[in-house]
């Protein structure tokens, strides 16, 4: 089914054809499953995303990822060549279907050592991981955001990196709630709450950027005790 929210460009369409279009390509069997998963319109994060993320993991070079939302477990394989030897991807996913994708993508790349997939509710899941992670991607129900943001700042090591997806709501984010679509609603007012507490947080850094959707990055400066 097409999400209408994935086809709404925040910036200029001409911007975001030469965003998707002009950058560097990925190379190898990574690349040649993004152009299926593009083909088949199966939801992947956009390739100014990915070229964003190959920059800046390349600069911080995290060896520890925690990533919320596998999907057909695209990003999770992405953010995998970027840990180094000794470093390791964990990611979660809920649904059956994008499970199976995931893991036939994992053993396409060679990553099954790689990568771990934890199966089941990020809200079951997230209090019983340790951490530290060096760095978090959270793409999952935009409404959950506000209720992973706890768990994510205590795994999240000092200084490591949140980066938030699709937060612009295909730009309607600053829209008067009474003009959203009522099933769009419970969204609309969960993601306002979320932007409004980490740009606000006094103990987190942050910067939004116009790639896909929306892109938030978060830094925490200090351990947070609240």
């Amino acid at each position: 089914m097409r999400n209408e929210m994935m086809h709404r460009p925040v910036v200029k369409k001409e911007l975001v054809d030469f965003m998707r279009n002009k950058q560097k390509m990925i190379q190898g069997e990574l690349g040649v499953i993004e152009e299926e998963a593009h083909e088949a319109g199966i939801p992947i994060i956009p390739h100014e995303t990915v070229v964003f993320l190959q920059f800046f993991l390349d600069q911080i070079k995290p060896k520890n990822i925690l990533e919320i939302g596998t999907a057909i477990g695209f990003s999770s394989s992405l953010m995998a060549q970027y840990v180094g030897d000794d470093g390791h991807v964990t990611t979660i996913d809920r649904f059956d279907v994008m499970i199976r994708k995931a893991k036939a993508t994992y053993e396409r790349l060679g990553l099954t050592d790689k990568v771990t997939l934890l199966e089941g509710q990020a809200a079951e899941i997230l209090p019983t991981l340790t951490g530290p992670y060096d760095f978090i991607f959270m793409d999952s129900a935009k409404s959950k955001y506000i209720e992973f943001l706890p768990e994510c700042l205590r795994l999240l090591r000092v200084g490591g990196v949140l980066m938030v997806d699709d937060v612009f709501q295909a730009g309607t984010i600053l829209d008067p709630i009474e003009d959203i679509p009522r099933s769009q609603r419970t969204i609309h007012r969960k993601l306002n709450q979320f932007l409004d507490t980490v740009m606000t947080h006094p103990d987190l850094t942050s910067t939004l950027l116009p790639l896909g959707d929306g892109v938030i990055m978060i830094t925490k400066e200090k351990e947070i005790t609240e």
